[in-house]
């Protein structure tokens, strides 16, 4: 596996193409200069190696360096985020699989999930509520939406040798497109995951953590009106265990969000999360 590393030398980046070596010895993997690239903002595609040239993840560091790349990404994400939106809400799966696999042919799914996915469920979830679309659209879009997330999982590689996390809703809750999007990417990122998906009892999710003894619970909320539900939710749970609580969604995005016995995730990039797990 193939990274890019930046050092800052005074004022400016400058770039390595490293891989990742297993080390027997130290039964540990330790990171190797592939090719040192130069100054980050000179950086362009022919710089990489040819074996490595392709690489979602390569590619989507140089875009964030590059200024003729960033002005790529930003046509590419708004081009995607209209043609999602109509594939979405006219129920097309397959179109919707195909914008996927354009988009990541130069970016990863981490910004596919954060840059085009989050944003457009955010508008087909605003237009519906103020009568825009209907709600047989929105259930629809919600539901292919779903369908992508998990053909993506099917297609990502994946090892759960970090912390386990379980992640639920609280009762009432039926939206669980969020968990199965944190349920693909920390899974990619090595972390065991435990998903519930729609709402389950409370007492079940207790006895659940009694007997599979998750590191970390993380609890999604997207409608507000379940924030109540959810606030109950995380106290009980806290009341049962001290392992630690995580609270994020849609709807801690409102004006006014009760107290959480747990920590309130803000609403940040899918990248960021497995820096909040790691640190917890």
């Amino acid at each position: 596996m193939v990274y890019i590393r930046a050092k800052k030398v005074k004022s400016d980046q400058y770039l390595y193409l490293v891989k990742s070596v297993w080390d027997s010895k130290k039964s540990t993997s330790k990171q190797e200069i592939v090719k040192y690239l130069g100054k980050a903002s000179e950086v362009v595609k022919d710089d990489i190696p040819i074996d490595y040239r392709n690489d979602p993840k390569v590619l989507s560091v140089l875009a964030s360096y590059n200024p003729k790349d960033i002005k790529k990404r930003e046509d590419a994400t708004k081009k995607s985020k209209q043609q999602l939106y109509k594939k979405l809400t006219e129920g097309s799966i397959q179109d919707c699989v195909k914008i996927y696999e354009e988009y990541i042919k130069i970016f990863n799914a981490s910004d596919f999930f954060d840059r085009i996915l989050k944003p457009t469920m955010y508008r087909i979830g605003d237009e519906w509520s103020i009568g825009k679309i209907s709600i047989a659209t929105e259930h629809v879009a919600s539901n292919v939406a779903q369908t992508l997330v998990k053909i993506i999982m099917d297609q990502v590689s994946s090892g759960g040798n970090k912390k386990k996390i379980l992640i639920c809703v609280p009762l009432g809750e039926e939206h669980h497109l969020g968990c199965d999007v944190l349920e693909t990417y920390l899974s990619i990122k090595g972390f065991k995951i435990f998903n519930m998906g729609t709402s389950m009892p409370t007492e079940s999710i207790l006895s659940f953590i009694d007997n599979n003894k998750p590191d970390v619970v993380l609890v999604s909320i997207t409608l507000e009106d379940n924030l109540a539900a959810g606030q109950r939710l995380v106290k009980k749970i806290s009341d049962h265990t001290n392992i630690p609580i995580l609270v994020g969604g849609y709807a801690l995005q409102a004006k006014k969000i009760p107290k959480f016995t747990g920590q309130i995730i803000p609403d940040c990039g899918l990248e960021e999360v497995p820096k909040i797990l790691r640190k917890i």
